[in-house]
């Protein structure tokens, strides 16, 4: 056993995903245009030069009841093509404000279902965005979509654009799950489109979630077993988050048993075996890629980032500039979210070019934390005494403002989840669950004020 069940039992507790640092529950309400056109400007200065772009596109032909983003169910097609309207003109606004000599990097669609939309308007706006920029050559340009509407058709349209990864959020092959969590299975079987899509050069991720209800161990090893058989560049294994003070729809799922977290464990447990024996490489909480894939190779180099779009390299590390409604922009110096209504965002941007609703800058002591949670998170390793150095600051003192308490790990020690000497901070092969408790340990924001928060819990 990969895992011990009394260290779930020990360690699964509520606590942040640290896809920010601060967390997105720290943004502040009142962030306003001038707030929002002055850290644009500043980050030009800012490190990482390079330019990455989210856009979110919130629309779904059917709401699934497991989702914890930020959808509503399809409009009315001239309300689509309205917030399309809004979502260029956001762009074309905030791309005077960025220096044109920054490369894009890392392009990234998500919702929502990007692609249940007409694709013309996907394409309307990467026209916009070849006007603006440049793009390197290994600039990662992906979308987020569901198999339920995906075809050939759609893939030649994408391929066309530019886009050279697609991520298809496969869910589960059971259809009692599907059935259960209210998703439609996909248009063409899984194994024909993917083999399409690699046929035009476009790389492959297929996410799965555990912890659905209606799963179990045996059905989800037979899902992962038959993702491993199409051989997809990349495969994602999502932990289901129940929060229903989030996301109300989520009470729907209650009238089924929902896997308890032992359980989830033996589910990440035989998918990870699975997945591992076929070839592929573990990557952070939930990501395996195929041992030549640039993130398995970074990851080696300890040169993996995180962001809110996912996982990547650092050489494709931009500073984030987001559009559409709840869309979270992530600079250098502060993140600025969009508003979360669909339609306030598009009157927003109608009226004013912009739409922030809520922000938060960083203070430089959260800036050194967010190094080590993001090192710690990606890479399972720090350096205290490098950073340190790299900070051009003692470890005394760097300790003292992440509220640091080298006592607080014995129990991870004790467990070999970690291995810590000379302030350096290894995740061992038992760890890999439990990161984000690990995490905690470095966040003076946990230690200082956050018992109203409400998170999902760690495992």
């Amino acid at each position: 056993m990969l895992f011990n069940p009394l260290h779930i039992e020990k360690y699964d507790k509520p606590g942040p995903r640290y896809t920010s640092y601060p967390p997105a529950n720290f943004f502040v309400d009142g962030f306003t245009k001038e707030n929002m056109v002055q850290q644009i400007l500043h980050s030009n200065t800012d490190e990482p030069h390079n330019v990455s772009f989210y856009f979110h596109v919130p629309f779904c032909p059917q709401l699934c009841h497991f989702c914890g983003c930020n959808t509503e169910l399809m409009r009315q097609k001239n309300f689509v093509e309205r917030y399309f309207d809004a979502l260029k003109l956001e762009f074309e606004t905030i791309a005077k404000l960025i220096d044109r000599s920054r490369p894009i990097t890392q392009i990234h669609w998500g919702g929502g279902t990007p692609n249940s939309v007409p694709l013309r308007l996907i394409a309307e706006v990467m026209s916009l965005v070849k006007e603006h920029f440049q793009f390197t050559p290994t600039a990662d340009v992906a979308m987020e979509c569901n198999p339920t509407h995906l075809s050939p058709k759609q893939v030649d349209e994408l391929a066309d654009m530019g886009f050279n990864r697609i991520s298809i959020g496969i869910q589960d092959l059971d259809l009692n799950v599907l059935d259960i969590i209210n998703r439609r299975p996909s248009k063409l079987p899984v194994n024909e489109i993917v083999s399409y899509i690699q046929s035009k050069g476009i790389h492959v991720n297929l996410d799965f979630v555990y912890g659905l209800p209606g799963q179990t161990v045996e059905s989800f090893s037979d899902t992962i077993r038959q993702a491993v058989a199409i051989q997809p560049e990349r495969i994602v294994t999502f932990s289901y988050a129940h929060v229903p003070w989030v996301k109300s729809a989520q009470k729907i799922l209650e009238q089924y048993e929902i896997p308890k977290p032992t359980t989830k464990m033996l589910m990440y447990e035989a998918a990870f075996q699975i997945i591992t024996e076929a070839g592929y490489d573990p990557i952070g909480l939930d990501h395996f890629a195929k041992p030549d894939d640039e993130m398995a190779l970074a990851l080696k180099n300890r040169t993996l980032h995180r962001n809110f779009m996912g996982y990547c390299t650092k050489s494709h590390t931009g500073q984030v500039y987001a559009f559409g409604a709840t869309s979270i922009t992530q600079l250098d110096g502060a993140y600025i979210q969009n508003n979360k209504n669909t339609e306030k965002y598009v009157e927003s941007i109608e009226l004013h070019n912009f739409a922030p609703e809520k922000g938060y800058i960083l203070s430089d002591r959260d800036k050194m934390c967010r190094i080590v949670i993001e090192e710690l998170m990606c890479n399972h390793y720090i350096d205290l005494n490098q950073i340190a150095a790299n900070l051009e600051m003692s470890v005394d003192d760097l300790k003292i403002h992440m509220n640091f308490k080298e006592t607080e790990l014995n129990p991870f020690i004790d467990d070999q989840i970690i291995s810590w000497s000379d302030n350096q901070l290894s995740i061992l092969p038992q760890g890999k669950l439990f990161l984000r408790n690990i995490a905690m340990l470095f966040d003076p924001l946990q230690s200082e004020n956050v018992q109203s928060l409400r998170y999902s819990k760690t495992v």
